[in-house]
């Protein structure tokens, strides 16, 4: 099968198409042929080596993580998927890829795919998904009507995480260039910075949560919105030790993201604010729960740009670049 794949990490990461084996099937999972695959920013930060240390690839490895298509086996084991079932899920952290004409997906982490939706949208939204959820409902810790601060409110998590906030009943604030002020209003931010007109933290006040979507000085500005006892939740980095610790890293690793987390964490508890790092996990239990709430159109997708499979590398460039609406998507067939 042919597949997108990346032969090292570093400047040069060698990042083209391979013909692969068609990979084999574990009791438990399910061989799925991919209709679609979306790329996220963590894509381009693998191939940095940035995360070397933590997710384990034996090179050339597969590219991608998201994915929707139809099952066309199944495992001995599997029970809630049949051939033919059209699913999404995120594979993240397996080592393996989405961007190929078959993945291999455990059963545990796929969900059907929802109904009013084609497999572009369903693509779209596992990491993006999940990774709001899990902030969200697992780590702020917010009650209905406390206010979480969401910038760039146009990316492909903050379209979905602004949505996600307003179902669980949050006020949203976010930032976002000029053009598109009116696409976060419809999504349901409640205070929007057009930060090429004003900076944001001179602006808001009485914030309960951060979700950190951008890497930069965002998070450090971001301490003078807040009330004491609310949270930062990053979900760029820096990595910090409890994230170490939670994967069992070694010492050494856990004494370095220490090290690198000790100047937001510093700043953090000097406004009596908590600070931590989010590597959002595969759970196609959170997914099937996402997936109700797209079938009921309490959220929507939000699609800059559909890529066809031959240009999957072209994809990846064009989101390096900071500037997609919404997530980029590849679409196989």
């Amino acid at each position: 099968m042919k597949a997108l794949t990346f032969k090292r990490y570093g400047k040069s990461p060698e990042i083209g198409f391979a013909d692969v084996p068609r990979p084999m099937l574990k009791a438990d999972e399910l061989l799925v042929q991919v209709h679609a695959a979306s790329v996220n920013p963590v894509d381009n930060m693998i191939l940095t080596g940035i995360f070397k240390p933590i997710l384990h690839f034996q090179l050339p490895a597969i590219l991608g993580s998201d994915l929707a298509g139809v099952v066309t086996e199944v495992g001995s084991s599997v029970s809630r998927f049949k051939p033919g079932d059209a699913v999404f899920a995120n594979i993240f952290d397996l080592g393996t890829g989405a961007i190929a004409e078959f993945a291999v997906v455990p059963e545990r982490l796929a969900a059907l795919k929802p109904a009013n939706l084609d497999f572009v949208q369903a693509a779209s939204i596992p990491m993006v998904g999940l990774t709001s959820w899990q902030a969200l409902k697992e780590r702020v810790n917010l009650r209905a009507g406390q206010k979480v601060f969401i910038p760039a409110g146009s990316g492909g998590i903050g379209t979905f995480a602004i949505q996600l906030a307003k179902q669980l009943s949050f006020k949203v604030g976010t930032t976002t260039s000029t053009g598109n002020v009116e696409l976060v209003q419809s999504l349901g931010a409640d205070e929007v910075v057009d930060y090429k007109q004003q900076e944001f933290e001179k602006v808001l006040r009485g914030y309960d949560a951060v979700l950190g979507t951008v890497k930069g000085d965002v998070m450090e500005k971001s301490l003078g919105i807040l009330k004491p006892g609310s949270a930062i939740v990053s979900l760029v980095g820096p990595m910090d030790a409890a994230f170490a610790r939670a994967r069992r890293l070694n010492f050494v690793l856990t004494f370095v993201f220490g090290l690198m987390s000790r100047k937001i964490m510093r700043l953090a508890k000097k406004h009596d604010v908590t600070y931590s790092f989010l590597f959002a996990r595969p759970d196609g239990t959170q997914l099937g729960e996402i997936g109700k709430l797209l079938e009921s159109e309490r959220i929507r997708p939000v699609i800059d740009k559909v890529f066809p499979f031959e240009q999957a590398k072209e994809a990846l460039a064009y989101l390096a670049k900071g500037h997609a609406k919404g997530k980029v998507v590849i679409k196989m067939r």
